[in-house]
């Protein structure tokens, strides 16, 4: 997703409202290897091909990966890389600019940057396919409303996505660790349909028993257990040292499910 500074910024505005900015990698979790090869990195671009920031994503079908709405937001192009692990020499194999595979961004049409959050949610249609074996897979209309009802120390999640493994203040951002490749944690819920969540919101644990979200993860997919089901994209964190909770947007509500099947359909 967005950059440190970019972050910031927003953390900045935020905090007088709601408090949060766009969330970006995942903090002590472990290198996912081949178990996720449907999750990509995406970098956005301009018009030109100049990089703007960088983002997670998930293949849902050989041609269409969804993201974050603010990961799509402002770009007109976005490159796109499958590898586990882009290091030790991002630039080898093109980063930021010559993924595997290019595609056109889109947003969910009711997404407004001012309030990120509430329709969080993009896609990116692939200029050419890419076949795998199995891809994730959309929730069902209000799945995650049952967790509403369970016992919530129960229900966990797989984040998955790439950048920020560690994140500090910037007095002491060079002590970051921003590796290039996809890592793998399993937050708990803590809050959903209600609250800070609201209903377009799950909030997870973020802290070193479960791992968490950071900054490089936006757009990324928090899978319903151990399962290729999309609970949510990774949206928004608290603090831009990543710790305490993260927020995931859900994609399991109406709007986004009938944009997403009314607009991509024919592609899944």
């Amino acid at each position: 997703m967005r950059h440190k500074a970019l972050v910031a910024a927003a953390a900045a505005l935020l905090l007088i409202g709601l408090g949060s900015a766009p969330a970006q990698a995942i903090t002590d979790g472990q290198p996912d290897g081949d178990d996720h090869p449907y999750v990509g990195l995406m970098v956005a671009q301009t018009a030109d091909g100049d990089p703007l920031w960088r983002c997670s994503g998930t293949l849902i079908s050989p041609t269409v990966y969804l993201t974050a709405g603010h990961c799509t937001f402002g770009a007109e192009h976005v490159e796109i890389w499958f590898q586990s692990d882009l290091e030790p020499d991002p630039a080898s194999l093109g980063y930021p600019y010559d993924g595997q595979v290019g595609g056109t961004p889109y947003t969910h049409p009711q997404y407004d940057d001012n309030a990120f959050y509430l329709y969080d949610l993009g896609v990116v249609v692939l200029d050419e396919p890419v076949y795998l074996p199995e891809y994730g897979e959309l929730p069902t209309l209000n799945q995650l409303d049952s967790y509403a009802k369970s016992t919530k120390k129960d229900a966990w999640f797989t984040a998955v996505g790439y950048g920020l493994q560690k994140s500090f203040p910037d007095a002491a951002s060079w002590k970051d660790e921003a590796l290039r490749t996809r890592y793998v944690s399993t937050p708990k819920l803590t809050s959903i349909n209600g609250g800070y969540a609201g209903d377009y919101a799950l909030i997870l644990s973020n802290n070193a028993n479960t791992g968490g979200t950071c900054s490089g993860d936006s757009g990324g997919p928090n899978f319903i257990g151990d399962t290729n089901v999309i609970a949510g994209v990774t949206s928004f964190g608290k603090n831009v040292t990543c710790a305490g909770t993260g927020g995931v947007y859900r994609v399991d509500r109406a709007d986004d499910l009938d944009w997403i099947y009314a607009t991509f359909g024919d592609q899944l």
